[in-house]
């Protein structure tokens, strides 16, 4: 059992008690980030004289052979090691010796996590951003399509005025805005640098924090030691911002599976994305929309999980907070994998733009509009109002939708109504009539859609600005070439 400690103890940790302890078992999907850190804690060791440079070329080239190994297969990541950080510094050891102990100087584990559990995030936001974004790409293009698409706005799940669904699912497309603006915010407050924290009080060495927060691409250290290897926040703010993500989804995976159903069928969901019935040969079932709602409350859980774990802990750190690891992994292929199988759903679904025309026209979602036709004829709304639903009920009892009845039902219920109620209560005049900023109407929706591309084609800033990189490059001895960082 290889560890980073053991000097205080007398005798060896029981064996279940060292596997429950263990971390290898998921923080193993820390070993670039691990290695992205140690190189970067070593160049400033470097700098600040605390290691000779030809220490620091041995632990650079040692840490470099151990991700190459790692990424080939030819080094495996096996349960003999406690944690990442032990696999890393024990086989660095092994390949270069001495120098390989004094990669730890001046760090602790809590800070190492700290940075390792930064680093993963943000990487994961970055990519979640971009998922995210072709999600918007595949929302755009539907919009483009179908700026006279009609089809019934609902409220309270029944019929209600005519939308078209180029407007219904730019609603979703404002959704997964802000959903980018949140991860955004996140990446912004989380963008410190724990390295150099300690266990929880810093350290005597002479640490220049500052230059090893700008070699990982953070906007520079973070300013309380307990704070550092204490902080979870980034954490819950993340699975908070993927629960609403996935909620977003839910949603609409909801419309779909109704919309996919005998009585709507407004959508025809791609085979590549359905499945059929072991016994029932005529089913064709929205599976990937329903795995996607159900696997909403598996993100849930991560949250409140978190939650829960970090109510009760006292400063600093307390071993409590690995759990929040395997959670957050979990919730982050979760959300990645939900949005790619979405993205890839919607945009291989057909739309059955008659039948939806045809549902608005017979849900009498130009009810309303024949209530403003009777307003515009000098007739007060609650008297419009009661006419309007008198109509309907006639509607009903013939199973005929409002555009089919006779005009001498209308004058029969009021003499306003003249052959013109037809056209003002028609979908396409319904829709184009609604011409303020955020309605369906087809002038205002080409705004949206024109915005929506530039918004699109903009590129979020970074926290780590390329020229500052630049800048660090070109003026530090130090050979920081072989660091990755964000972006």
């Amino acid at each position: 059992m290889a560890q980073l400690w053991g000097g205080r103890f007398t005798k060896e940790t029981d064996k279940l008690v060292y596997n429950f302890n263990a971390s290898i078992s998921f923080d193993q999907k820390f070993y670039e980030q691990d290695i992205r850190g140690s190189k970067a804690h070593v160049a400033m060791l470097a700098r600040q004289g605390i290691l000779t440079a030809e220490e620091k070329d041995q632990i650079e080239a040692g840490l470099d052979g151990i991700l190459a190994d790692v990424r080939s297969g030819k080094l495996e990541i096996t349960s003999e090691y406690e944690d990442i950080h032990s696999f890393v510094e024990a086989n660095l050891i092994d390949r270069i010796g001495d120098a390989g102990k004094k990669l730890h100087t001046g760090r602790s584990r809590n800070d190492q996590v700290a940075l390792d559990m930064k680093l993963y995030v943000r990487d994961e936001i970055d990519e979640t951003d971009e998922l995210v974004k072709k999600l918007l790409e595949a929302l755009q293009k539907i919009m483009e399509e179908n700026v006279h698409t009609y089809m019934p706005g609902f409220t309270h799940l029944q019929k209600a005025q005519p939308v078209t669904l180029a407007h219904h699912v730019g609603a979703y497309f404002e959704m997964f805005v802000r959903d980018r603006s949140r991860l955004a915010d996140i990446r912004k407050r989380m963008n410190t640098c724990p390295l150099g924290a300690g266990a929880l009080a810093g350290t005597t060495y002479p640490l220049d924090r500052e230059y090893t927060a700008q070699l990982l691409g953070f906007d520079g250290p973070t300013r309380n030691s307990m704070d550092s290897v204490s902080d979870r926040d980034y954490v819950i703010e993340l699975l908070s911002a993927f629960s609403t993500i996935m909620m977003h989804m839910s949603r609409f995976c909801e419309e779909i599976i109704m919309w996919n159903s005998n009585e709507y069928r407004f959508v025809e969901i791609d085979d590549a994305y359905s499945t059929g019935s072991s016994i029932m040969p005529q089913k064709k079932n929205p599976d990937i929309a329903e795995l996607v709602r159900g696997k909403t409350g598996r993100v849930y859980g991560a949250l409140t999980s978190i939650l829960t774990t970090m109510k009760g802990i006292p400063l600093a750190y307390n071993k409590d907070m690995q759990e929040d690891k395997e959670l957050t992994f979990d919730a982050i292929d979760t959300v990645k994998g939900c949005l790619a199988l979405f993205t890839g759903m919607i945009s291989t679904m057909q739309f059955n733009k008659q039948n939806m025309e045809a549902s608005a026209k017979n849900g009498f979602t130009n009810a309303t509009d024949a209530a403003d036709y009777l307003v515009n004829h000098g007739v007060p709304f609650r008297d419009a109002h009661g006419i309007v639903g008198r109509l309907v009920l006639t509607c009903i009892d013939k199973g005929i939708s409002l555009d089919e009845l006779p005009l001498e039902e209308y004058k029969a219920i009021s003499p306003v109504f003249e052959n013109d109620i037809y056209e003002a209560i028609s979908m396409k005049t319904c829709v184009e009539k609604r011409m303020t900023i955020g309605a369906p109407g087809p002038d205002v929706m080409e705004k949206v859609i024109a915005e929506n591309k530039k918004y699109l084609e903009r590129k979020l800033k970074k926290t780590a600005c390329n020229l500052f990189w630049f800048v660090i490059v070109c003026t530090r001895k130090t050979d920081v070439r072989n660091i990755r960082t964000p972006g």
